[in-house]
């Protein structure tokens, strides 16, 4: 087996020393008082940190710490980022471009585009439509609860997954709720929804590609990621606190191969001025009618009964300033890609340390995080 982990023999806020990178655009406004915000995420434990901001005033980007701590290696504005959970909203472009072509209904239960055999693995299919796969109303399971795939993604890195293994780690378990009852955020939903266009179009991949990459003219951007797509680019090392101590590993591989074989809910990877630009692309009705546009901001409210999503599209708000996007979060990295509608001000920030598992560096950098969205908010 090959060696995955290297150990960072150190407490991480004791490496960082003070490199800075060459930002465009310094005297944009937000950048002037977001930069040393950046800087303290870094100078506080994160690995690494990139930003682009767009506005009225222009880009401001700018990248602060290290793509890799083992060969001091510097973050730059040019490193592909993973998107981790905001490929959802990718996903649920396609699938509404086949809704504006007549090749699905919103309303229709998802068993008219699915095969049987995937259909009869999916508790009560047939009361289940693909406006509540987009919508996380489904009541499906979270099928990377189940400790097997858990197991397996860290035990058994190699192990190349498909949408139908995914899906099976659902087979025979019971629906969460009633469907179309509530919100419930599950990323099985997407999966479904990559199966469903795979089997109108043939690859749900190449039919994303042609869709949202080819029309925006993102050059830098990649889907079900390989070492042959991504030749000549460099990609972020990753990071975790696997003991809750502080310490760091590099679990670069572990990450890529996870990624590499996500379908639907996940996946993409790119730059952070390709991020903003697909957001930007989106928004400007560069993919989609207006008329569909709005449907992806029809929201569903969560538990506290505030509008939390729409079709692949969340919604939130920072000190009463709303926003509109979609936020990721790995083993090994963490992102949130926004448009704020009061200051017209499209963000997308990435950090190369894991976010779904629990570390004492996330209490400060999450302070930190929040404290910089708050002043791109207002």
């Amino acid at each position: 087996m090959k060696k995955i982990y290297i150990t960072i023999l150190f407490v991480l806020g004791s490496y960082y020393i003070g490199l800075a990178q060459q930002e465009s655009n310094p005297k944009h406004p937000k950048g002037v008082v977001v930069a040393p915000i950046l800087k303290e995420i870094v100078e506080n434990g994160c690995p690494g940190a990139s930003i682009a901001i767009l506005n009225e005033e222009g880009w401001w980007m700018k990248s602060e710490g290290f793509s890799n701590l083992e060969k001091q290696l510097p973050m730059e504005d040019s490193h592909l980022q993973y998107l981790q959970s905001i490929a959802k909203t990718y996903m649920a472009v396609a699938v509404l471009k086949l809704y504006e072509e007549g090749k699905l209904a919103l309303d229709d239960p998802i068993t008219m585009y699915l095969k049987p055999s995937i259909s009869k693995m999916v508790d009560r299919a047939d009361e289940i439509t693909i406006r509540m796969l987009l919508n996380h109303t489904s009541g499906v399971p979270e099928y990377n609860f189940d400790p097997e795939y858990a197991s397996t993604l860290l035990q058994h890195p190699d192990k190349p997954f498909t949408a139908l293994d995914y899906i099976s780690f659902i087979n025979g378990k019971k629906l969460s709720f009633e469907p179309g009852t509530r919100y419930s955020y599950r990323n099985t939903n997407y999966v479904l929804l990559s199966m469903i266009v795979d089997n109108i179009m043939g690859d749900h991949g190449k039919y994303i590609e042609q869709v949202i990459f080819e029309p925006l003219g993102l050059k830098h951007t990649y889907y079900q990621i390989s070492d042959e797509k991504l030749k000549g680019e460099k990609l972020s090392d990753s990071y975790w606190d696997r003991y809750s101590d502080g310490l760091l590993e590099n679990i670069s591989y572990i990450q890529k191969q996870n990624v590499t074989y996500m379908v639907g809910d996940d996946g993409v990877v790119t730059t952070p001025e390709e991020a903003v630009l697909f957001l930007k692309g989106l928004l400007d009705g560069k993919l989609l009618k207006d008329s569909t546009l709005q449907l992806m901001k029809t929201w569903v409210n969560n538990g506290a009964g505030k509008p939390a999503y729409g079709l692949g599209l969340g919604i939130g708000e920072i000190l009463g300033h709303p926003y509109y996007g979609h936020s990721g979060g790995g083993i090994g990295a963490g992102c949130e890609l926004r448009y704020f509608p009061e200051n017209k001000l499209y963000m997308f920030i990435a950090i190369n340390i894991g976010t779904v598992t629990e570390s004492p560096l996330h209490v400060k950098i999450g302070e930190l995080r929040d404290k910089l969205f708050a002043t791109l908010a207002q």
